[in-house]
Formats: C-alpha cells, sequence, structure tokens
C-alpha cells in the first residue's frame, strides 16, 4: 500500500457492522494507531489481523502524532482507529489528519459505523439540517450554559452523554428547551438492548429515572430544534428588506433562510410581496 493516512470505522456495538474494505485496510497497512490498544486487540483478534498497534490517544497525541508523521513519510501507511465508531467524531485522530496534510500525505476514509449517523437516521427528526455538539461540560453550570447558547436553534442538536450523567443532562434541557421540546433518545445503537425513544423531554426524563437500565451503556440525544411560527417569520420583515437593499433578492432570502431555518423559497416569495407592496424597497 503506499504511504497513507487510513482512518477506519470499526463496529459501535454489533461485530457484523465491521465492512469488509475495513478488515482488509487494516490487514494490509503497517501500522494500527488504536485509542487503546487493550480494547483494540478484541477487535482485531476476531477478525484475525495481526497488524503492529500502536497507542495514540488525547494523551499522548503531541508525541505520537510527530512518529506517526514520519513512519508515513518514510513510506509505510497507517490506519487510525478508535474504540468504536468513526475516529475524530468525539475521539481523538484531528492533529494526526491535520499534520498528514500539512506534510501532503495522502488521508483516505474508510467508512463505516458512527453512532451520530446512525442515530440521526433512526430519531424521526428533521435530518436536513442538523448539528453535532458531541458531549456537553460535565459540571451543571458549564452544561446550563452550553445548553442556553443553543436553545433557539432551529436545526436538529446531537449529543453524546454518559450514562451517570443522562438524568442531570435530561433534567437541564428540560429545563432550558422547555420540558416540552421533542427529543428521541438512542441507547447502545445496533447491541442487544438498544433503545430508542422519541417523547417530550420532560417524559424522557421520567422513562429515564423510572428505568435504570436506561442509565447505563452509551447514549446519544437527537434534540428537535425550535420550530418557527408563521407569525414568528414575518417578524423578519425588515431586515429582509434592508439586507435586500445590499444584496441580490436570492442571495438576501438565501442568508435569511439559514438564519432561521426556513425554506429558501418561502423567504423568497414572502421578499417578493414585500417589494412589490413597498415602492422604494
Amino acid at each position: 500500500m503506499n504511504a497513507t493516512l487510513y482512518i477506519v470505522a470499526t463496529p459501535i456495538g454489533n461485530l457484523g457492522d465491521m465492512t469488509t474494505r475495513a478488515i482488509e485496510t487494516l490487514k494490509q497497512v503497517d501500522l494500527i494507531a488504536c485509542e487503546d490498544t487493550r480494547t483494540s486487540a478484541k477487535l482485531l483478534n476476531y477478525f484475525n489481523i495481526t497488524t503492529p498497534t500502536v497507542a495514540y490517544h488525547e494523551h499522548n497525541a503531541d508525541s505520537q502524532t510527530q512518529k506517526l508523521i514520519e513512519k508515513l513519510l518514510s513510506g509505510q501507511s497507517v490506519a487510525l482507529i478508535s474504540d468504536a465508531g468513526t475516529p475524530l467524531i468525539s475521539d481523538p485522530g484531528f492533529r494526526l489528519v491535520k499534520a498528514a496534510h500539512q506534510h501532503g500525505i495522502s488521508v483516505s476514509p474508510i467508512v463505516g459505523a458512527c453512532a451520530m449517523v446512525g442515530a440521526l437516521s433512526a430519531a424521526g427528526l428533521a435530518s436536513d439540517k442538523f448539528s453535532f455538539m458531541g458531549f456537553l461540560p460535565a459540571k451543571t453550570h458549564g452544561r446550563q450554559k452550553a445548553l442556553a447558547l443553543w436553545q433557539n436553534r432551529p436545526e436538529t442538536l446531537i449529543f453524546y452523554e454518559a450514562p451517570h450523567r443522562i438524568i442531570e443532562c435530561l433534567e437541564d434541557m428540560a429545563g432550558v428547551f422547555g420540558a416540552d421540546r421533542i427529543a428521541t433518545l438512542c441507547r447502545e445503537l445496533t447491541k442487544t438492548f438498544e433503545t430508542i425513544k422519541q417523547a417530550t423531554l420532560g417524559e424522557l426524563l421520567e422513562f429515564v429515572k423510572n428505568d435504570a437500565n436506561q442509565q447505563k451503556g452509551e447514549i446519544v440525544l437527537v434534540v428537535s430544534g425550535v420550530q418557527i411560527s408563521q407569525k414568528d417569520d414575518k417578524d423578519y420583515d425588515a431586515w429582509l428588506l434592508r439586507i435586500a437593499q445590499e444584496l441580490p433578492p436570492k442571495k438576501a432570502a438565501s442568508i435569511v433562510a439559514d438564519v432561521l431555518g426556513l425554506k429558501k423559497g418561502q423567504v423568497y416569495d414572502r421578499l417578493l410581496t414585500l417589494q412589490q407592496s413597498t415602492p422604494n424597497s
């Protein structure tokens, strides 16, 4: 194989989700950089992958990045894997990928399982626009402060959360976003005791409180964005017209639609209506 850094996705629970291409890549590279070599050893042994491994995690990334880059520059190929799922999605790897680009080294993704994408696909919430927020701050004050910044976002929001903090997290979400905000709890995706439940945040909080099993495992929370009512839509009339004085109508409508999470055609039609009724616009 040519000197390439392969970003290899591994299963998040069900070993059947390991792709043939991922297995072949891990067998053919010269070295596998693992978030935890002990955790990865179980996966590699299962698929009879004997390629040498080295630990690469947030605590040794500074020193290991340079060593891995040197191996790549010498002509070796390296695969990066995390404990589960797609590397860099709330996992280590950014510094290594960035350094590879800076040194002109080829980077190739070997796609596969990702808890964030899996949760979004099954959540039953709008998926045309979404933001991945990763893990919230561990302490209550920081968590509430972060949620307050996102409470009026119109797109679907995706969070990872640790099982021992899931109750506190849902309490804060219900308090900041409102207990009636719709969300989907996705727990232990692809595993035996998988849970996917859509309800209001208040209902999900009671569901988790009353079932200790829901306080275990890997958790993804998919939360709906703010729903803008028709009455609220018209609140943007003044600045839609003002922006249209500086930009072409379609560009002005596109910017407003992106900010408010509205359909571009809807905003553009509104602008045309406003301009027709406002001669000096």
